[in-house]
């Protein structure tokens, strides 16, 4: 058994107060790292938008994104996909959640022929509101 004498005598008391000074530091550098990443995270496949004068949408869900490059690659959220497997994928998704949004993020040198594809994939699944994002006018 330790017989020694502890650093608490009786006539000192422990410190009751709290060094915040470390905690300020810790999260002034979350908000530094939070501020430079929270540019990059962008919903779907990196494509120059199309400007247009619209209000901005409120969203409290996460939707369905798809995305069409100037070439005509299709994107579901950030995965590859061709026209024939969007439909089926999308009506499979959609089973678990039926009021998921869905939005059709389209190059703006993309074709319209490719972007009017895509609008009929999507309603032989059933999808009957589709949103197009765009960039705010500048």
């Amino acid at each position: 058994m330790w017989a020694g004498s502890s650093k608490w005598d009786k006539d000192t008391e422990p410190m009751g107060e709290i060094n915040v000074t470390p905690l300020v530091d810790v999260m002034l550098v979350l908000l530094i790292i939070f501020m430079v990443t929270a540019p990059m995270l962008t919903q779907g496949v990196d494509v120059d938008l199309p400007d247009a004068a619209s209000p901005p949408m409120q969203q409290n869900v996460e939707p369905l994104i798809v995305s069409i490059r100037k070439n005509g690659t299709i994107y579901l959220q950030k995965k590859k996909i061709t026209l024939k497997q969007l439909a089926p994928r999308i009506k499979a998704i959609r089973e678990h959640k039926k009021k998921l949004p869905v939005f059709i993020r389209g190059d703006a040198k993309t074709p319209y022929e490719d972007i009017a594809r895509v609008m009929s994939a999507l309603a032989s699944a059933n999808i009957e509101k589709v949103g197009l994002v765009t960039e705010p006018r500048r």
